[in-house]
């Protein structure tokens, strides 16, 4: 018997029953996207930033006045007059302190006049001897007797000056411990004076290092003082001996303190720029160690957010940073936070981008509907 053959509706029914699955099946590989669009990886991303780098030298140095002088009596007599306060800033040449000089104003007074008498008699002379009415001999001795007293009254006035001490240079006078009446005799201190604009940092660095040591070198130096401050400066001078116990040369540098706020006798934590350059450097967050390799995803803007897996040689870290040798540019952006649950080829939704303006806590307070990173 011959079997029947099926109606055309029935073999359009069976055709959708086997076309059914196929169009589910492309229609997720086609529009996965559109399904998952809200379901993707959160990652927070950073830049690869391009900026002067270069390798640290640490040393720890103690901080001098560019100038620094301690004043001192060089007579004995009271004090007169003070003309300061405790840590005032002084002009060069400013009077600071005067010893009572009465007495060898007087003895100058009394030069002075002598001198006048004398120059009075070398003229009298001088005329007469022009007319033949003096011998030359009176002309030259009165001339003499003048230059005599020119010298004593030259003395006089020199030996003045030690009663009255004055800035050598501009700078901060320290404590004022002494007061009006107080009797000084030859080597009492009687203030400190310090240049401060400009500060003088010494330190020490083992002498390995020499072949990289120059003039001009850059640094910077911190305080425990100023934690959040940076202090830039250069190298100024290298000592010329190496220490044979601690085999160390010692480095004196020169710090800008226009501000004032460092003082002598600070300790700075000092760190040398050796070899300074421009690099790319990226955030060590982003950094994906495997075995002695490192990898970071790189998050393909261009391709809705899809994520490259890259390697790079990294080459100096410093904290929180490192540099990159080869395998990235500048400006790339990559993923700092959430590589947990981000892999090679996802596409990724970015919360933000962390930098020196946005931080990490920023980002995720500012998208806190959103699941932890």
């Amino acid at each position: 018997m011959t079997p029947s053959r099926p109606t055309p509706l029935a073999l359009a029914r069976r055709l959708a029953r086997l076309l059914s699955p196929l169009c589910l099946i492309a229609s997720l590989v086609l529009v996965p996207s559109l399904l998952t669009a809200q379901e993707r990886p959160a990652v927070i991303g950073a830049r690869a930033g391009v900026e002067p780098w270069s390798d640290p030298l640490e040393a720890l140095g103690t901080l001098r006045a560019d100038e620094s002088v301690t004043l001192s009596a060089t007579v004995t007599e009271l004090v007169a007059e003070l003309n300061y306060q405790d840590g005032e800033m002084v002009e060069a040449g400013q009077l600071l302190i005067r010893l009572d000089d009465a007495e060898e104003r007087a003895q100058l007074r009394a030069a002075q006049a002598l001198r006048d008498e004398r120059r009075g008699t070398v003229d009298r002379l001088s005329q007469l001897q022009s007319r033949n009415m003096a011998p030359r001999a009176d002309v030259e001795d009165s001339q003499a007797q003048l230059r005599q007293v020119e010298a004593e009254v030259q003395a006089l006035e020199a030996r003045l000056t030690n009663y009255r001490i004055r800035a050598p240079f501009a700078g901060r006078v320290g404590f004022r411990n002494i007061s009006l009446g107080s009797l000084v005799t030859p080597g009492t201190e009687l203030v400190t004076l310090d240049k401060l604009d400009e500060m003088k940092l010494d330190f020490s660095v083992p002498e390995s290092f020499l072949s990289i040591l120059a003039p001009g070198l850059p640094l910077t130096a911190r305080s425990a003082a100023f934690p959040d401050e940076r202090f830039e400066g250069e190298v100024a001078s290298i000592g010329s001996r190496i220490d044979p116990v601690s085999r160390s040369v010692a480095v004196r540098a020169k710090l800008d303190n226009s501000e004032l706020r460092l003082r002598p006798g600070m300790l700075m934590e000092v760190v040398l720029r050796r070899n300074p350059r421009q690099a790319v450097v990226v955030p060590e967050s982003v950094l994906v160690p495997s075995g002695d390799k490192q990898y970071v995803l790189m998050i393909d803007e261009a391709d809705d957010n899809r994520l490259v897996r890259r390697q790079v040689r990294v080459g100096e870290r410093r904290t929180g940073q490192a540099e990159i040798l080869e395998g990235l540019a500048g400006g790339e952006l990559l993923v700092s936070h959430g590589l947990q649950r981000a892999q090679e080829g996802d596409r990724v939704r970015v919360l933000g981008i962390a930098d020196d303006d946005t931080s990490v806590r920023e980002i995720l307070e500012a998208n806190r509907h959103e699941e932890d990173v």
